[in-house]
């Protein structure tokens, strides 16, 4: 009998350091594969795979990389703030908000909060500086353009700058072919609240896309082949490379605009 209880202990054990290790993981789609197949074969739901991809249907095609990641649910205790529980998580607080459906940072003991551990999510810094809103930012951008007007001897030199700030801007303008689908916010489990804090709830009309920061940074004034001038605020974990997501309000409008090639325009 002490020998089993031993046995068991020692399973229970193995069981925790090997769930410890367990990280996030990203999928590359194969021909043929489906999310029901790639939910079984990572132990997790289609819908938990959905959720985490701000996906608005179960298609999917070769090529996507989808994020998949272990889930853990925790209970609030007394004194816990979302940002905490962000922080010990390694996630942001957007993110618990958006999987659980919250739309206040007010939180209280005992209720049960669904993480998916291991997200090393680039958007944290930005979320840190929540404060600075997309038009903030493009303000601040353009703030040093009037410093370097106001030096002393400005009288002599006054059309210089303006022809040298002519060309900064055209060059910074960056073209890219991506391949391009849509979300919504008013799928079930979506906040409506993006990386860079934009509520498109309350803004169903907000111009937006989902990026991968690392080819278009976040807050970037961008113009989209058939969709318009937009910010670059949101992010996702299947936009990966030349991969866009646009907002568009309606989600059927969202499934019907499907999978297109569009050339983006990076404005700033």
């Amino acid at each position: 009998m002490l020998k089993r209880i031993i046995s068991i202990i020692a399973v229970a054990v193995l069981s925790v350091t090997v769930s410890a290790n367990v990280q996030a993981a990203t999928v590359t789609v194969q021909k043929g594969d489906t999310l029901w197949d790639l939910s079984r074969a990572n132990n997790t739901s289609l819908e938990n795979i959905q959720k985490l991809n701000h996906l608005t249907t179960d298609l999917i095609h070769p090529g996507d990389v989808l994020t998949i990641a272990p889930e853990k649910h925790y209970t609030v205790k007394k004194g816990d703030t979302l940002w905490d529980i962000s922080m010990d998580h390694q996630v942001t607080v957007p993110q618990i908000k958006e999987w659980n459906k919250l739309t206040t940072d007010l939180i209280h003991p005992g209720l049960n909060l669904l993480i998916y551990e291991g997200l090393n999510t680039t958007t944290t810094k930005v979320v840190t500086e929540k404060p600075m809103n997309p038009v903030t930012q493009a303000l601040k951008k353009s703030a040093p353009a009037v410093e370097a007007v106001t030096p002393a001897a400005q009288a002599p030199k006054e059309s210089a700058p303006a022809v040298e700030a002519a060309s900064t801007s055209n060059s910074s303008s960056k073209e890219i072919t991506v391949k391009a689908t849509a979300y919504t916010a008013s799928c079930e489990g979506c906040s409506g609240t993006t990386a860079t804090g934009i509520n498109l709830k309350a803004n169903p009309n907000a111009k937006v896309i989902a990026v991968d920061p690392a080819v278009i940074p976040l807050g970037s004034k961008v113009y989209v082949e058939g969709y318009g001038e937009a910010i670059a605020g949101d992010t996702g974990g299947a936009i990966k490379g030349n991969r866009i997501d646009v907002f568009i309000p309606s989600e059927q409008d969202a499934i019907n605009f499907g999978v297109k090639q569009l050339k983006v325009e990076i404005l700033n």
